[in-house]
C-alpha cells in the first residue's frame, strides 16, 4: 500500500477513534511542489493548518480561504474537473449529504483546475448547490501538496477546462477542516477512481465536532 493510501486510512482511523485530536507529523517537504505521479505526492496531513490560499468563484471574484474557513467548518473537496466523469459522480454524492453537513453547520467548498465557466456548467447541469471553486493556477493545489503531472492522455482536456498549459491535476482528496483552519480529517488516494463515500464523511464530519 502506497504512502499516500496510508494517510488516507490512518486520517479515518484517527478522527474515527481520537475525535478531534491532531496527529503530530512532519510537514511535506517544500521543495516537492509538483510530484512526477499522483503516488508521489506530499500532501499536507491531520493536525497541520490549511494555507491561506486565493481562489476564484464561480463569478469571477477572488475567493479568500482562510476567510472562508473561519466562518465554518468546511468539507474541502479537491476534485480533476468537469471532464472527469469519477469527479461528477462523486459530486453528485456530495449534493446528497449538502443538507445533513448543513444542520451539522458545515459548508461544502470543491476545488478543481476548471475556469469560472467551466464550474457554471458543472453547477448546471448536476444540479449542485455547493460552492465550486477555481484553481486554475494550481496555487492551491500544491500548497495543499497535492499536485502531479497530468500524462499525455489527460492533457489536452486539462488545457481546455482550465485554460492553462501547466499540465497539473489534483490528487482527489476530501479534508475537513475546523474553524481554527486546523485539518481534522482527510482522505487522499492516488486512485482517481476511488473516492471517498459520502455516508464516511457525515461519519466524519459529526465526530470532527464533537
Amino acid at each position: 500500500m502506497n504512502q499516500v493510501l496510508n494517510f488516507a486510512l490512518f486520517g479515518i482511523a484517527a478522527i474515527l477513534f481520537f475525535g478531534s485530536s491532531t496527529v503530530n507529523a512532519l510537514p511535506p517537504q517544500s521543495d516537492i511542489q509538483v510530484a512526477e505521479s499522483a503516488g508521489e505526492i506530499c500532501p499536507l496531513l491531520i493536525g497541520q493548518s490549511a494555507p491561506d490560499v486565493q481562489l476564484t468563484t464561480v463569478e469571477g471574484n477572488a475567493f479568500d480561504l482562510s476567510n472562508a474557513l473561519s466562518r465554518h467548518p468546511t468539507l474541502l473537496i479537491f476534485y480533476r474537473g468537469g471532464w472527469c466523469p469519477f469527479c461528477n459522480l462523486h459530486l453528485a454524492e456530495l449534493q446528497s449529504i449538502q443538507d445533513d453537513l448543513q444542520d451539522l453547520g458545515y459548508q461544502i467548498l470543491a476545488v478543481s483546475m476548471d475556469r469560472p465557466d467551466k464550474l457554471r456548467e458543472s453547477l448546471n447541469e448536476h444540479d449542485l448547490t455547493y460552492t465550486l471553486l477555481s484553481d486554475s493556477g494550481a496555487v492551491a493545489t500544491k500548497a495543499f501538496g497535492l499536485a502531479y503531472k497530468a500524462t499525455n492522455s489527460n492533457t489536452s482536456r486539462l488545457e481546455s477546462y482550465s485554460g492553462r498549459d501547466h499540465h497539473i491535476l489534483p490528487v482527489p482528496a476530501a479534508f475537513i477542516i475546523g474553524t481554527d483552519s486546523i485539518i481534522k480529517f482527510e482522505y487522499i488516494n492516488p486512485n482517481y477512481k476511488v473516492r471517498i463515500k459520502s455516508m464516511v464523511i457525515l461519519v466524519a464530519a459529526k465526530a470532527a465536532i464533537q
